[in-house]
């Protein structure tokens, strides 16, 4: 048996034992279970005006055949003992948060709306610190309340704790599957988030666990299995701030191409897999929350007499439409390019990431793709909780005592209807731009530096990539299409 087909094998039962532990992780209830006065469907018009610039742009961006421009300007730097001294205020005030939603989860309030546990996990951390993620890259390496726990024993201990290396076959499995446990299931499908006790539980449990595989395989678990690093790291990819810290301990903060990192190819199959998961799960959340979800859960509980279960297979069931589409569409574009590629004159084997085969085309492939499709992802986060998180933001207050407040006091609903597809269409803009320069790197690879030769293969590029990322840009416009619908669709009551 061939290496590749030992893979495949192997990524195949890890992928049924994840869908079996998903399957058997909660029972289905709605969405965020909270409610603001922007729960209204985006009315049709706004919709086809949407759909309509994304279509005319990606036409246009694809007519122009220009370079794809790499913008990078520096726009401040904090001093060292600035940055220091932020960065160790807000993990300790992290660390707090975290300390406090046990405390409160298992004392306060039994209403998820006055409980600082509910409040705290789902809104200002789950999906607050996504949003600052797009914004400026993810901050989670200073947050991260197992990492500070962890640093503290390792500094007790006099040096890293780590009792063996950690497995390249695990690659990012540990972080999808809770992924899929965490976001997909238990936030979207369970009344957890509207449950302190659960939701203390949950995090503890979750806490303990990444502190044990820490001391297990050190500090590349968290870049590895922490879900939460994960998922801000490839938020962060397409962010048009870039927040790095420099060896002072100070931050350097500059304005990038929100295309810049989306366009090169993700470390691994999973980590792809990952990708798809992300676009796929942030619009089933939406979606779960319409009353045509609803119409079809009860529709197949009927049909089939199961039960509250459904919605849990409904969820695996379009998961893995969103992989076989992606995984279709990269090969797809895979073949095109070794095809201009043999055109050209050069290897025709060369695999998709523009390097020899190292074990599988069909590897190199799944990766070579998954970064552009993560601007989507970012956009509809965005465009489907920023009001959200604004809204629950402005009643923390209230847990001390305190007045509400509203923050988007000035935001109109039309106005706000007209933000979210506005973030959808950038979302898909950028994604198209990052498709775009992803194919041509694998057209340009090893170019000859000078002569006939190059121009010959300058030429033979210019007509084949239209081509070769025609079915990267179909994927992207049926995922911002179905973007724009799902924010269109009513909210069941």
């Amino acid at each position: 048996m061939t290496t590749g087909r030992r893979r495949r094998r192997r990524t195949v039962g890890r992928a049924a034992f994840v869908t079996l532990l998903v399957s058997l992780a909660a029972r289905p209830v709605a969405a965020h279970q909270f409610a603001s006065r922007f729960d209204a469907p985006v009315p049709v018009e706004f919709v086809a005006g949407g759909a309509a610039v994304a279509v005319g742009v990606t036409a246009a961006i694809l007519a122009t055949g220009a370079e794809t421009p790499t913008v990078r300007r520096r726009v401040v730097e904090v001093p060292g003992a600035v940055g220091r001294s932020v960065s160790l205020a807000a993990r300790a005030a992290f660390l707090l948060a975290f300390v406090w939603v046990l405390v409160a989860g298992l004392t306060g309030p039994r209403a998820a709306a006055r409980n600082f546990a509910t409040l705290f996990t789902w809104v200002v951390w789950l999906k607050g610190v996504a949003l600052a993620s797009v914004l400026a890259g993810s901050p989670w390496r200073v947050l991260s309340p197992w990492r500070t726990l962890y640093d503290a024993l390792c500094h007790l201990a006099g040096g890293e704790i780590r009792l063996r290396s950690y497995p390249e076959t695990l690659g990012h499995w540990p972080a999808l599957a809770w992924f899929l446990v965490l976001v997909g299931i238990t936030e979207n499908l369970t009344r957890i988030p509207q449950r302190p006790t659960a939701t203390a539980v949950v995090v503890g449990v979750y806490a303990l666990v990444s502190l044990v595989c820490a001391l297990f395989f050190g500090r590349e678990w968290f870049e590895r299995g922490d879900v939460f690093e994960v998922l801000y790291g490839l938020l962060g990819r397409s962010a048009p701030f870039s927040v790095t810290t420099r060896d002072d301990g100070g931050w350097t903060a500059e304005l990038r191409a929100p295309w810049r990192d989306c366009s090169t190819p993700l470390s691994t199959r999973t980590l792809t897999a990952f990708a798809v998961a992300m676009v796929y799960t942030v619009t089933f959340d939406g979606f779960a929350e319409s009353s045509v979800y609803w119409d079809i859960y009860a529709g197949v509980r009927e049909a089939f007499g199961a039960g509250p279960e459904v919605s849990v297979v409904l969820y695996e069931a379009g998961l893995f439409g969103f992989l076989v589409a992606y995984l279709a569409v990269a090969v797809a574009v895979a073949r095109l390019v070794r095809a201009a590629r043999g055109q050209s004159g050069r290897d025709a084997t060369v695999s998709a990431t523009g390097a020899e085969p190292d074990g599988g085309r069909l590897d190199a492939a799944t990766v070579a793709f998954g970064g552009t499709i993560l601007p989507v992802a970012a956009a509809y986060e965005v465009a489907h909780n920023y009001g959200f998180v604004a809204t629950y933001l402005g009643r923390l207050p209230t847990l001390s005592g305190f007045e509400s407040f509203d923050p988007l006091w000035w935001l109109s609903v039309p106005l706000f209807w007209l933000s979210q597809v506005a973030f959808v269409v950038a979302g898909h803009v950028v994604a198209v731009v990052a498709a775009v320069a992803a194919v041509r790197r694998l057209l340009t690879a090893r170019r000859p530096a000078s002569g006939d030769r190059f121009e010959e293969t300058r030429a033979l590029t210019k007509r084949w990539t239209v081509l070769a990322q025609a079915p990267l840009v179909a994927l992207m416009v049926g995922y911002t299409a179905l973007s724009l619908w799902v924010v269109s669709l009513p909210v069941a009551g």
